[in-house]
């Protein structure tokens, strides 16, 4: 539905704050302005016109120019309210409120031709374009860090900075603490903090939203349904139009590729078309995994009920934003064929534009309070139990990173080279713990395997091994082996070879081969201090010895 133009007289306030210090903007200045207001945050535009006429003998400065010009971080306050009622006769009046901070400005002068040698500046017309906070910010933010026993919500907390503030209203989400969380995010790979929060959010079934009173963002469980509606007054509203989003038409199947025990879980919804499926492919020995993953894509797995989208003729006397919940007019023409007839619905995006009106002098309204606008406005609505969650657009973050670290074992002594396999009191499942240098010395698990080895050879890795460590979000592993044990590099002469067990050199047995002369040498010796047995195939030679050394 095309949105109306109407002439709207309007009170509108912009408010700049720049290092500290406001400057306030009526609507008398003020020439075009437009709001998009989603569920999940804003983003808005603003142009207006300042004079600065004292250089021609007038009253008027612009106190603006020098804090606009700065590269400071601006605060965009933008309050938006009727002046005329359309549905009382006594009014009152409340305001739409949003904040913001300034993503890029613009700013024009406009020159007057004089008789003398240089023009004068009349008046300076601004622009700027503003978003919510964690969009533009979280947008540049690209954080490598590893956490350890910690929940999602630490991690939420540890980059909210002092201009982003949260709520948190989703435990099963985020209250759950995770023996690692790795947030690696690449800026080649253009995947930011923000489309991190949303992947896990969509990821994990949950809803963000904006709140718009607080000016802050909430993580829940499920939408909010508390409130009273707000009921919609009919002489507000031009017209209605109702939306049918595409019906999913296919099943769910989730795929658990372990060879020991293979699993295939269906997940089916009425509306799939026969034969039509997507597959989700886990290889994972951990039951709960697998049932968390078809609890998610069962939830998932229902279709959107009609939306309707409403145009509007004038600036309701009560402002509201996205989240509300109303009621539209209890007479037929407003039923939408039934469907929305006496239904609670929820704002879920409202759009607004205001330009002044040519023939409007700019001397005529420069000071006032409220101006005669060209004005359009527009709302989405949707059922209040519709489950649906929207997002805004992102993309994954790119897994795996790699770091070095180093194997952890307890066994034995500080020098000794021992292995160890820690087994999680969760899962029963045997792991390494590996010790990551970069991230503070943290301690994560990784799998107790035999990696790039065929089963047969039983060689786990051992205390102080330094390995180089495939980091996803919330699982470890080792990718490869990175140095040689101590004393096990032989001369590159003999090119000699060797496989040494056991603690330390002077507490193990080592399995030699090497060249003297051109000629193949075998040497099994096993140390201990002192005592040492050895076998040695020499060219025509065979030595068994057992010596205690001096």
């Amino acid at each position: 539905m095309m949105e109306r133009t109407f002439d709207e007289r309007l009170t509108v306030l912009l408010t700049l704050t720049i290092g500290g210090k406001s400057h306030k903007i009526v609507a008398g200045s003020i020439k075009r302005f437009a709001l998009d207001l989603w569920s999940w945050g804003l983003e808005g535009e603003v142009e207006f016109l300042l004079t600065d006429n004292q250089a021609r003998g007038g009253k008027e400065k612009d106190a603006l120019l020098a804090d606009f010009l700065k590269p400071d971080l601006v605060e965009v306050s933008l309050e938006v309210k009727a002046v005329l009622a359309e549905a009382s006769s006594r009014p009152s009046y409340t305001s739409l409120k949003v904040k913001g901070f300034v993503s890029d400005k613009t700013l024009v002068e406009e020159v007057i031709p004089t008789k003398g040698a240089s023009d004068v500046i009349l008046h300076r017309r601004y622009g700027i374009r503003f978003q919510d906070s964690a969009r533009l910010l979280w947008r540049q933010h690209y954080p490598c860090a590893l956490y350890t026993s910690k929940t999602v919500q630490d991690v939420l907390d540890a980059h909210k900075g002092d201009k982003i503030s949260l709520t948190y209203d989703w435990s099963a989400g985020l209250g759950t603490t995770h023996s690692m969380l790795f947030v690696g995010l690449d800026p080649e790979a253009q995947a930011s903090f923000y489309d991190w929060v949303l992947w896990y959010v969509h990821g994990h079934g949950g809803v963000f939203t904006y709140d718009y009173a607080k000016q802050g963002y909430k993580f829940a469980g499920a939408k909010d349904a508390s409130g009273t509606p707000l009921e919609l007054e009919k002489d507000n509203l031009a017209g209605l139009e109702m939306l049918f989003p595409e019906i999913i038409r296919h099943d769910m199947t989730v795929l658990n590729a372990t060879a020991e025990s293979p699993q295939t879980q269906p997940v089916a919804q009425k509306q799939a078309v026969a034969g039509i499926r997507q597959d989700v492919l886990l290889c994972t020995s951990i039951s709960d995994e697998v049932q968390a993953r078809v609890d998610l894509e069962t939830a998932r797995l229902k279709w959107r009920g009609p939306e309707m989208e409403l145009v509007w003729r004038s600036f309701p006397e009560k402002a509201f934003t996205p989240g509300a919940l109303v009621k539209l007019p209890p007479n037929e023409a407003w039923g939408a064929a039934g469907v929305a007839k006496d239904q609670v619905l929820r704002v879920r995006e409202l759009h607004l534009s205001g330009e002044v009106l040519e023939e409007q002098g700019s001397e005529e309204v420069y000071n006032d309070p409220d101006a005669l606008f060209s004005f359009s406005m527009s709302t989405r609505l949707e059922p209040k139990d519709e489950p649906h969650v929207d997002l805004p657009a992102w993309q994954p973050p790119a897994y795996p990173r790699y770091v070095e670290g180093f194997i952890v074992s307890e066994q034995g002594a500080d020098k000794d080279e021992t292995w160890q396999a820690y087994t999680d009191s969760k899962t029963s499942l045997d792991g390494y713990k590996v010790k990551i240098p970069l991230f503070a010395d943290q301690i994560i698990p990784a799998p107790f395997n035999p990696n790039l080895l065929p089963g047969h050879f039983y060689f786990p890795a051992y205390k102080g091994e330094r390995v180089l460590v495939g980091l996803d979000f919330q699982r470890a592993w080792i990718k490869r082996f990175l140095d040689w044990r101590t004393g096990a590099r032989m001369p590159q002469d003999g090119q000699g070879v060797q496989l040494l067990v056991g603690k330390t050199p002077e507490n193990g047995t080592a399995i030699k081969h090497f060249y003297t002369d051109d000629k193949p040498v075998l040497l099994m010796q096993r140390t201990s201090a002192k005592d040492t047995q050895k076998i040695q195939l020499d060219e025509g030679t065979l030595l068994i010895q057992v010596k205690e050394e001096k």
